[in-house]
Order: C-alpha cells, then sequence, then structure tokens
C-alpha cells in the first residue's frame, strides 16, 4: 500500500470512530509500525492545519481525532443547540487537585480544599472526569482518585504534561 492510502486509511478509521484513537489500536487495525503511524500521522495533522478548513486532525487524550475547527464553534453549537458541560467553581478547584495531586485519597482532598467534597466527587465521577484508580495501602483503605481520559479530551490535553505550571499561571507573580 502506498503512502497515500495508508494516510487515507488512518483517517477514515479516525473519521468512523469519533473519539481518540490511540496509537496501539490503530498499530491492531492497520498492522503498521509505530514509527510509521506517528509519521504518517504528524503529516496528516500539518495537512489539515495547513489547509485551514472545517476540520481538524488533532492529538487529544492519548490519541488522535478529528474534530471540527473552533473557529466554527459558534456555527456548530447552533447546529448541535448543546452547552458545553460546565463546571461550577468548586468542581473546577476538585478537579484541579485532583488532577495535579494524583492519586488522591477524599480526606487528602477535603485537606486542601478545607469543606466536605461528597457531591463534587460524585459529580465528577457521574461527568467521568475521575475515576477510582485503587485503594491506598493505609489503614481503611480508603479509595484514591485519579483523572480520566474523559478530562483529558474535554480539556483539550493530550496527557497531564500539559497541565500548566503553576509559573504559567500566575508569571506575574515569580
Amino acid at each position: 500500500m502506498d503512502r497515500k492510502r495508508k494516510k487515507a486509511l488512518l483517517e477514515s478509521i479516525l473519521f468512523i470512530s469519533g473519539d481518540p484513537v490511540d496509537l496501539k489500536d490503530l498499530r491492531r487495525i492497520t498492522e503498521l509500525p509505530a514509527g510509521e503511524i506517528g509519521f504518517l500521522m504528524n503529516e496528516l495533522m500539518a495537512e489539515y492545519r495547513d489547509r485551514n478548513g472545517g476540520i481538524i486532525l488533532v492529538e487529544v487524550a492519548g490519541g488522535y481525532q478529528l474534530v471540527s475547527n473552533p473557529e466554527y464553534a459558534p456555527w456548530i453549537k447552533k447546529l448541535k443547540s448543546v452547552s458545553p458541560q460546565k463546571l461550577s467553581l468548586a468542581a473546577l478547584e476538585t478537579l484541579s487537585i485532583v488532577a495535579y495531586r494524583q492519586p488522591i485519597t477524599k480526606a487528602e482532598l477535603e485537606q486542601l480544599r478545607g469543606v466536605n467534597s461528597d457531591g463534587v466527587i460524585k459529580s465528577l465521577l457521574d461527568k467521568r472526569f475521575i475515576r477510582v484508580v485503587g485503594k491506598k495501602e493505609v489503614p481503611g483503605r480508603p479509595l484514591v482518585y485519579g483523572t480520566t481520559r474523559e478530562f483529558l479530551q474535554h480539556f483539550g490535553l493530550k496527557d497531564l504534561s500539559e497541565l500548566p505550571t503553576i509559573r504559567d499561571l500566575h508569571p506575574e507573580e515569580l
């Protein structure tokens, strides 16, 4: 199969999926080497970017996904008439603590926040932004929480290393 057809194959898989597809799944489906897939995906991303069209290819949540160009979001929202998931300040605060401190127990989270977090944790679990990742090896074996692929996808992150640092958030204070 020539390079053009390989890129078309990858593109069709991403189009049909609708969700991010990771490199492991692309390798399993296409039987192409990981290095070649990575190279072809970079070429496809550049082609979509240079085309400046309504669809772009992004690397998100540990995989690749075809998404609408954010430039056209106001019109897409009219079509879909779906408002984005809104998070309360308490949910954003809790989610950021989990993201930066994971794995973290409810007690550790509440100690940092200074308030009970039962409702917020339930809400974030329901939205699938956090999940139980295990139990801490201490008396009582409390549950520990971590972020999910949906969290990465919602915030447009490839992985947790893309979270901003304190320096990124408050450069004027440093």
